[in-house]
């Protein structure tokens, strides 16, 4: 009996060590935000035509870091109470819209710059960026679903029209790799 009660008092530290605030989904958020942009500046500045090799592995490396925050978010976001308070959700859906025309455009240009994978002398890169979109897509999607879940009911309309909008770009770039 004495095992069980230290047992459980034991898990309800884990558990509590564990759980997550709207503190750290707004860490996350900024974090997201900020990959989010190192990865768009990284689109845009390879070159039509001329690009390297090392250009090209940067993006990757950027969209792998972006994947890893976004994956955190995802994880913060399930762990913390819910549903947040309407000023909490206020907060990390006005920072999502803030960051929305970049992962837009980021996704626009990686359409654009196909042709310059393309021509890179290693064959594979444009083999590796669906596969980036594809990574990016399930995490998108994954964090999505868990700031809807947790929105207070009145924000999911505007929530989901950030998501089907960062969905459809999505769908667009994997598509042109496919």
């Amino acid at each position: 009996m004495k095992f069980q009660a230290t047992f459980a008092i034991v898990a309800s530290y884990v558990v509590a060590a564990l759980a997550s605030t709207v503190a750290d989904v707004e860490t996350d958020v900024q974090t997201i935000s900020t990959q989010t942009t190192a990865l768009d500046n990284a689109i845009n500045a390879f070159p039509n035509t001329g690009g390297s090799l090392v250009s090209a592995l940067a993006i990757h490396n950027d969209a792998v870091s972006l994947g890893s925050a976004i994956d955190q978010g995802t994880s913060d976001v399930s762990g913390a109470p819910q549903p947040f308070s309407e000023t909490d959700g206020s907060a990390i859906l006005t920072a999502v819209q803030g960051f929305e025309p970049t992962i837009l455009d980021a996704l626009t240009a990686i359409v654009t710059k196909k042709p310059a994978f393309q021509a890179l002398p290693i064959g594979g890169i444009p083999a590796l960026v669906l596969q980036d979109l594809q990574n990016l897509n399930t995490s998108a999607f994954n964090f999505e679903a868990a700031l809807i879940a947790a929105a207070p009911a009145d924000l999911v309309p505007t929530a989901t029209s950030v998501k089907a909008a960062v969905d459809a770009a999505f769908a667009t770039a994997i598509a042109a790799y496919s």
